[in-house]
């Protein structure tokens, strides 16, 4: 005689038995991947044409990295002003004054449609219009300040006019597309409590637009970066440039630029990190889940954790 729980033992069905899926061509791709970065590597690094001697000498001579420091403050300094002017441009397009939009748009219109290297050019050679410079009541009337043109608008000062002017027409897109993402109804609600269309704005439609305006602004800040390398072509010293000057004296040509690579690879790869984090703390509210930082995926990875438990793992 069986009791009833040998009976429930032996009527209940044997549990299934998962077999993991297995990916022979992933692997097998994998496999050509690694074998051609294992023969570009050694090609690099066998290859005495590259001058990687050169390139440790001079990776942290004093003119490259005076090169460095001019390239960041050409960045910093363009940014600022790209994304102030940005900001301003793209609340006079959304005006329903037609005056102001229509100013705005001529603006983007114009710095947009011309290419930087161009801008840059007109910027460096200002003075054959403009032989001085001078700010004060317009029309004839007194000079506040003034002076001339080549003494005020030196290369650097063309650089960042020319750069900061034209980042400007594209963040002032940039920001435009965060706006007009903040739904119309937070603006009636602001309205209905009495805000002004400045103070709606500021306080309600610019907070909730930074999650759009936040990952383009860093991709166009890496490009500025990288930009930044054509104001060598009105010699201004920034790290393109120094290399330039010493490679006309010694010829070494190819280590010079393995040398400005690799400072702009690292400067970018600290500004693509540094956008993620910040691209990570402006997406709280979006999601439940926030992605995963670059070290919660290592110790993902190290511990095999299942994937069910990637949730904890995040938290």
């Amino acid at each position: 005689m069986t009791t009833v729980d040998e009976t429930e033992r032996t009527e209940r069905p044997e549990a299934l038995r998962a077999v993991p899926v297995r990916h022979r061509g992933r692997w097998v791709v994998s496999a050509i991947v690694l074998f051609v970065v294992v023969v570009a590597i050694h090609s690099v690094a066998t290859n005495p044409r590259f001058g990687w001697g050169t390139v440790g000498h001079y990776l942290f001579t004093h003119r490259i990295l005076a090169g460095l420091v001019k390239t960041l403050e050409l960045t910093v300094i363009a940014m600022v002003v790209g994304v102030l002017l940005g900001v301003l441009l793209a609340v006079m397009r959304l005006s329903p004054n037609p005056l102001v939009s229509g100013a705005s748009w001529v603006y983007i219109w114009l710095f947009r449609g011309t290419p930087v290297l161009v801008q840059i050019l007109f910027w460096s050679f200002i003075s054959a219009l403009y032989p001085r410079v001078s700010f004060g009541v317009p029309f004839g009337g007194p000079e506040l300040i003034g002076g001339n043109a080549n003494s005020i608008i030196t290369p650097f000062v063309a650089a960042v006019l020319a750069l900061g002017l034209n980042e400007g027409a594209y963040m002032a897109e940039i920001v435009r597309a965060g706006i007009i993402s903040v739904d119309e109804g937070q603006t009636e609600a602001a309205q209905s409590l009495g805000m002004t269309r400045l103070q709606t704005m500021r306080r309600i439609v610019l907070p909730q637009a930074m999650r759009v305006i936040i990952p383009p602004t860093g991709n166009e800040t890496i490009s500025m970066l990288k930009t930044s390398a054509l104001v060598s072509v009105i010699a201004t010293p920034e790290l393109l440039y120094s290399a330039q000057l010493i490679y006309a004296v010694n010829f070494k040509q190819i280590p010079l630029l393995l040398v400005a690579s690799i400072w702009y690879l690292l400067v970018t790869s600290i500004l693509s990190a540094g956008q993620y984090y910040v691209e990570r703390r402006f997406s709280r509210g979006s999601s439940r889940d926030l992605p995963l930082t670059p070290l919660q995926r290592l110790r993902l990875n190290l511990r095999y954790v299942r994937p069910h438990e990637k949730g904890v793992a995040g938290a």
